[in-house]
């Protein structure tokens, strides 16, 4: 297989004269995809494709020879397939990160939530014939940028300032929000919180509309616990998770007494489909305050209104840090602005989130 590079087009951006360019391996059965995706990538001065892989077995081979940043992954191939490769490419090359770029199919959803479980960082919709247009490229090359600047190191002090260790509201829901990274995370999270641990747990995840009822189903799995979709007058109940379906913000009420969620579809500052801080900001308000909100990896801001919400309203906050996120984007606001209690991997948030009610795991 030959490395696979692409100059003299005119570029769109321009990188750092000092910067290494990120090094991307595409592996998908498709040469037409293979071809469309590096002609994209090979118009940018910071990128350069080493090599394109019609099989996963080749791109294996690719990483034994090749430093790589973000490597494209097709799931459905001929041979051992994406999803079956995917621990040895997270093994092989632990410092890249993995784009999953998944089919519409119904198949396509079940294997690609299964893929960003395992430790795939994010994922794209293959678009069907025709659909390669910028907007497809600028929203590729900005995931692949991210990608690749995703282990930030915190300048900030990673452990509780003044005003987050002050005295907090004993929270009575968990509400959690997450993108880019943020079901690797999750994973782990609800994989260590006890059997015993019984609030209601809300999620915000971004992810395609068409992949919610997998994840929903997957995150079900991870935890134990009934999976409910967010809907207007769905009970905020104990023990059961409630997730944010991709059309509409969740948002929580309290009506006769009870907490109920509802759906929102007011445009937010972030720009998200369904978005974080429209959870937070309406749990601060509902709970009066006894919230316990974690913010896990993923790029952007969203979430850093709601979490000051929360933080007014005498809630905890929760971060992920920032070597253990595929993207520190989302957690590193609360973060800098000292708000967060506990900034630690999942596992360790989970801890912190079981102390938080004064229990222990």
């Amino acid at each position: 297989m030959n490395a696979v590079s692409f100059h003299g087009l005119t570029p769109k951006s321009a990188a750092p004269p000092d910067a290494a360019p990120i090094k991307v391996l595409l592996i998908d059965d498709s040469l037409t995809v293979r071809t469309v995706f590096s002609r994209m990538l090979g118009r940018e001065p910071d990128m350069v494709v080493v090599a394109g892989a019609g099989t996963a077995e080749l791109g294996l081979k690719e990483l034994e020879r090749s430093h790589i940043d973000v490597v494209l992954l097709d799931l459905e191939m001929p041979g051992m397939g994406g999803l079956k490769a995917l621990p040895l490419i997270l093994a092989r090359a632990p410092s890249a990160k993995v784009l999953v770029i998944s089919s519409l199919t119904a198949n396509g959803a079940e294997h690609t939530v299964s893929a960003l479980r395992m430790g795939a960082a994010d994922t794209m919709l293959k678009p069907r014939p025709g659909g390669f247009d910028e907007t497809y490229r600028d929203t590729l090359l900005g995931k692949i940028r991210a990608l690749r600047g995703g282990k930030a190191q915190s300048s900030a002090p990673q452990f509780p300032s003044g005003q987050a260790a002050g005295k907090r509201k004993r929270p009575e829901v968990v509400a959690i929000g997450a993108s880019t990274g943020g079901i690797h995370a999750l994973n782990q999270l609800l994989g260590n919180l006890p059997a015993s641990f019984d609030l209601p747990i809300l999620i915000t995840q971004h992810l395609p509309a068409s992949f919610i009822p997998v994840f929903a189903k997957q995150m079900e799995s991870a935890c134990g616990r009934l999976a409910v979709m967010a809907d207007d007058g769905i009970e905020i109940a104990r023990g059961t998770l409630v997730i944010a379906p991709g059309h509409g913000h969740m948002v929580v009420r309290k009506t006769g007494g009870r907490c109920v969620a509802g759906l929102s579809y007011h445009p937010v500052k972030s720009g998200c489909m369904p978005s974080v801080d429209p959870m937070f900001e309406s749990l601060a308000s509902a709970y009066d305050g006894n919230v316990a909100g974690v913010l896990l990896s993923g790029m952007g801001r969203d979430g850093t209104d709601g979490a000051q919400a929360i933080h007014a309203a005498g809630g905890t906050l929760f971060a992920q840090d920032a070597e253990s996120c595929a993207v520190w984007g989302m957690p590193r606001a609360v973060t800098e602005a000292g708000i967060a209690t506990a900034v630690c991997p999942p596992g360790e948030l989970a801890r912190e989130i079981v102390s938080s009610i004064g229990a222990t795991v």
